[in-house]
């Protein structure tokens, strides 16, 4: 049998496309947190809530109304985005103005009421959602064993991470968003309505969070909890890549993830603390993270 450092290759590279999936996560929902964070400057302790939110959305389309899969991979995220453009609108402006930590107050108090909503309905248990039919089963790679559905996930991830990107950086969409959280009186006085760019902001970010969720349906079941138990793992991930940088939350996803995945194979015993170690450890050699701006 082929050895890699001593252990199976095949369960090194199972491990290691389990860090891969779980980046995937990671990386779309610190993306959303520092779309928010960089463009409106609001620490979103929601994102949990609305990953949560958008899976819980694709399993009521599927229970109640018979709408699989596919139409709910565009509909949840669509929903998700509604929702938190209604809160940005109706409640987050008006915090713009005032210390940032009442705005982390508002998100925080928001996620529990989600939460708590489901909870009531639903308790902690989790509900299955069936992957597509043409997205099951797997493929035989010689050394390992590929279920065809977390290829999608990490297929899918990589293509709403990359077109993101490119829509914040290198489209003229993106340069109003950027120059409005810079000088919003000056973009406001070339014509362009600011306020409703930093709702489409919010809006965004809260869809890439629903998008996640209903992408991650299938592969954990669908809890109320499934997204506290996964939002100061992607905090931190979001602080090790740099608050508000774009590229920071996407490369560094995949990267703990990774990291993350191949400590389950060399120590398990640290695997649920080796996100925060980096962090330590980064924070301690560039305290701005890796791809983040020093003040």
């Amino acid at each position: 049998m082929t050895m890699i450092f001593g252990i199976p290759i095949q369960a090194f590279l199972g491990q290691l496309l389990v860090g891969l999936i779980n980046g995937s996560f990671y990386a779309m929902l610190s993306l959303g947190l520092a779309v928010i964070f960089g463009l409106l400057r609001v620490i979103n302790f929601a994102h949990g809530a609305q990953y949560m939110f958008g899976a819980f959305v694709g399993y009521l389309l599927l229970t109640y109304l018979g709408i699989g899969y596919w139409p709910a991979l565009i509909l949840a995220p669509l929903v998700v985005g509604i929702f938190g453009m209604v809160v940005e609108r109706l409640a987050l402006s008006k915090l713009y103005s005032i210390d940032p930590l009442y705005g982390l107050l508002f998100t925080f108090g928001l996620a529990q009421v989600i939460e708590g909503i489901f909870r009531y309905y639903y308790g902690v248990s989790g509900q299955p959602y069936s992957a597509p039919v043409q997205l099951g089963g797997g493929v035989n790679l010689g050394f390992m064993f590929l279920p065809v559905y977390r290829g999608w996930v990490v297929v899918a991830s990589l293509i709403v991470c990359l077109g993101t990107w490119i829509l914040i950086e290198k489209t003229r969409l993106g340069s109003y968003l950027r120059a409005a959280t810079e000088n919003p009186t000056l973009v406001q006085a070339f014509g362009v309505n600011v306020p409703l760019l930093l709702t489409l902001t919010y809006g965004l970010g809260s869809a890439l969070a629903g998008f996640a969720g209903i992408l991650a349906a299938p592969v954990y079941q669908v809890s109320p909890l499934m997204g506290s138990d996964l939002i100061i793992v992607v905090f931190a991930v979001v602080v090790v890549g740099g608050m508000g940088s774009i590229l920071g939350a996407i490369v560094t996803g995949y990267m703990l993830g990774l990291a993350e995945g191949l400590t389950k194979v060399f120590y398990p015993e640290a695997s649920n603390l080796v996100v925060f170690v980096i962090m330590a450890v980064v924070l301690l050699v560039r305290p701005a993270g890796l791809f983040g701006r020093d003040a």
